[in-house]
């Protein structure tokens, strides 16, 4: 996983296409993250990921579905915030 502020993300935004196809791309904005740039595939694994989190919950069980889609996305790519725990 790379990170690139904002104003790189701009300036190099057909390369961090390229490279988002291999690994997640974090932009920040101010230090801290503002977006990652994923590939398709890696966003219909999330989002098949958080379906099935989700199957059968509340809508008020809705945030913790989604928690656990993003720890499998952790899981497969590493977290962030151990990563980046100085932010």
């Amino acid at each position: 996983m790379i990170t690139v502020t904002s104003v790189e993300a701009q300036n190099k935004f057909g390369q961090l296409l390229d490279t988002a196809q291999r690994e997640p791309v974090i932009i920040t904005r101010h230090g801290r993250p503002a977006a990652y740039m994923i590939s398709p595939q890696d966003m219909k694994e999330f989002q098949e990921a958080r379906a099935r989190s989700g199957e059968g919950k509340s809508a008020r069980d809705w945030a913790t579905a989604s928690a656990q889609a993003w720890n499998e996305f952790d899981t497969k790519f590493g977290s962030f915030a151990d990563e980046h725990s100085t932010l």
